[in-house]
């Protein structure tokens, strides 16, 4: 469906993860757009991440947000892949111990997969899917990744998720060393989103 050039005056996060909200809202500041979060819309039900890519979970988050909210919504889902295990825990990266895992029970589950893996064989990749949705269903498609390794332990005490199992070979350091504007630098989300933001001021 082609898109519609049209003003976007407001944008719904189409996330209930408070983290992950902070970090949208900073990449996606200045733009002279209201940024709304999903805090605002206490009635708005969970949407089944049931897709079997992070493409489709990302564009029924963001389709049915907007459907709802009558408001143009963004939404992303990201995934990791680890060579060693085959690409697991892929899409399902963030409900890997299970469906209320907390970000450790994740990481703690992965590196008991990984156990006894050398260094050189724990190669690994974040793959973020972004996806901007209007209420006449018109959808635009961006994605970021980044590649690295998983550590044997955990190092650092920022970011979320998986970001303390996670280095960054240009660094040296996991994702949860790094400092928040360094992060969002160079981070697979960071990647999404600046394309979405790219867009986003085309559109204006």
């Amino acid at each position: 469906m082609p898109l519609t050039k049209e003003s976007i005056r407001e944008l719904v996060l189409a996330t209930r993860n408070p983290d992950k909200g902070r970090e949208l809202a900073v990449l996606l500041g200045g733009l002279g757009i209201h940024i709304r979060t999903l805090a605002e819309f206490p009635a708005m039900p969970e949407v089944e991440e049931d897709g079997e890519t992070c493409e489709a979970n990302a564009i029924k988050k963001a389709r049915e947000v907007a459907r709802l909210t009558g408001l143009p919504s963004v939404a992303d889902d990201t995934g990791l892949e680890v060579d060693a295990l085959g690409g697991r825990p892929g899409v399902f990266a963030a409900r890997y111990a299970g469906e209320h895992a907390t970000y450790e029970d994740n990481c703690q589950k992965l590196l008991r997969e990984l156990d006894g893996v050398p260094k050189e064989a724990r190669r690994a990749r974040f793959l973020t899917v972004a996806a901007i949705a209007f209420p006449s269903g018109d959808i635009h498609i961006t994605q970021g990744s980044l590649e690295g390794t998983i550590s044997e332990y955990p190092i650092g005490d920022r970011g979320f998720g998986y970001d303390p199992v996670f280095l960054v070979p240009e660094y040296g350091k996991s994702l949860a060393q790094l400092t928040f504007e360094e992060k969002n630098c160079i981070s697979h989300r960071a990647k999404a989103f600046a394309q979405v933001r790219a867009w986003l001021e085309q559109q204006q």
